[in-house]
């Protein structure tokens, strides 16, 4: 039943778990990966889970209902919960699912929750008797690269190789985003490396697929995210303005048919990323310049320097000045990937997108300890899944 609303989404608690290496931590499993992180973010939004209207549950690698099962842990209240599947941006889209409830008047207060248990090693398919997704994705790169296994360093690896060719980027520029996301790690507890590298030693670590070094490629992980959201009227009811964070723009954009136009950045979800972020910006009113701090999906450095253009930092070719000045990290125009990103914090598919979330949430609150960026008052979210789903959400104070 639709209620009177502002159709303004706010976020007002979050909670993850440390991302582990797949099988590290013995018996948990993934209900207890989602009770860790859902009690949290309750726990910090103030509110039981009764109290919660609607659940929407992501993950990937899972049986049927497996999001019902993790939800269970938190309570057995009747409400509506959604299993939500959509490759790496599982998370978000969960996320973006939770803020549609609130923002056309179906709920007050919904729940956001991702998880991941995962197998060690580069990924597989579920099932071998029918047709895969990525299938056409695969095809048109095919035809225009050489076909290398394991299929994901190959086509992020494909799309950087094209950005060395068209704009002179060097093994360095992409080494320079791994180096810089496994320092901001050292200061993330909830990071499955927190190990710092040198330069040289991301360079000249075992080559994956060229440009991509290992320490240029998110891990397999375990672990899970979640999130509170909460209408304006509830947050004004509670007086919850001063940790509330509002999501002031939100996108999700799917393939067009320009990802098979002949290049491997648009079949890697380029022009999906670019429409998603113009979507988000022109719903916050805000643009690159007025965002301070960034979590993007850099499932593999190429992305994250391709995602430096999609997402307006820089004009297109533009990406290496961007690593050359230090303008993506402390000290620069933005700080992208304080977490660690996904190449250092982990990379459990169904809770990368909420565990972005609980990033910038922190930041906005000014509460992210030695990783907290100076002066917030914007904080953009990126994350993309193949086959494929791209989302960008907007944060903003509630009480700024």
């Amino acid at each position: 039943m639709s209620r009177t609303t502002s159709g303004r989404v706010f976020v007002i608690g979050v909670g993850m778990t440390k991302f582990e290496k797949p099988g590290r931590r013995e018996g948990w499993d993934y209900p207890q990966m989602a009770k860790e992180s859902g009690t949290r973010a309750l726990e910090d939004a103030g509110v039981d889970y009764d109290q919660i209207e609607q659940a929407f549950v992501g993950y990937v690698y899972g049986e049927s209902t497996a999001g019902h099962r993790a939800a269970y842990e938190l309570g057995l209240t009747g409400i509506p919960i959604f299993n939500v599947n959509s490759n790496c941006s599982t998370g978000s889209s969960a996320l973006y699912l939770a803020a549609q409830a609130i923002r056309y008047g179906q709920s007050d207060l919904t729940l956001a929750l991702g998880f991941e248990k995962m197998q060690p090693g580069s990924l597989g398919t579920t099932f071998e008797d029918r047709e895969q997704p990525m299938a056409n994705h695969m095809q048109a790169l095919a035809e225009i690269s050489e076909v290398r296994f394991p299929p994901a360093p190959w086509m992020f690896g494909a799309a950087g190789r094209e950005h060395m060719e068209a704009y002179g980027t060097t093994l360095e520029h992409f080494a320079k985003i791994g180096h810089k996301n496994h320092k901001h790690s050292v200061n993330n507890p909830y990071a499955q490396f927190q190990q710092e590298y040198s330069l040289q030693e991301i360079m000249d670590a075992p080559m994956i697929y060229e440009p991509l070094t290992k320490l240029q490629c998110s891990p397999t992980s375990d672990g899970s995210g979640a999130a509170v959201l909460a209408s304006e009227e509830y947050v004004d009811k509670h007086g919850l303005a001063d940790q509330a964070v509002e999501i002031v723009g939100q996108a999700l954009t799917t393939d067009f048919a320009s990802t098979f136009d002949g290049t491997a950045k648009n079949i890697i979800g380029y022009d999906m990323n670019v429409q998603a972020a113009k979507q988000a910006y022109e719903q916050a009113g805000l643009g690159a310049d007025d965002i301070q701090v960034i979590e993007l999906h850099d499932c593999f450095s190429a992305n994250e320097l391709l995602l430096y253009e999609a997402l307006g930092l820089c004009g297109e070719g533009e990406a290496g000045k961007l690593l050359d000045n230090d303008d993506t990290t402390y000290g620069g125009r933005w700080v992208v990937n304080p977490s660690g990103g996904l190449i250092s914090k982990g990379h459990p598919l169904g809770a990368t997108g909420l565990a972005q979330c609980a990033e910038l949430t922190w930041q906005l609150r000014g509460t992210a300890d030695k990783r907290q960026v100076d002066n917030v008052t914007a904080a953009l979210q990126h994350n993309i899944g193949l086959g494929g789903t791209a989302v960008v959400s907007i944060y903003q104070r509630a009480n700024r």
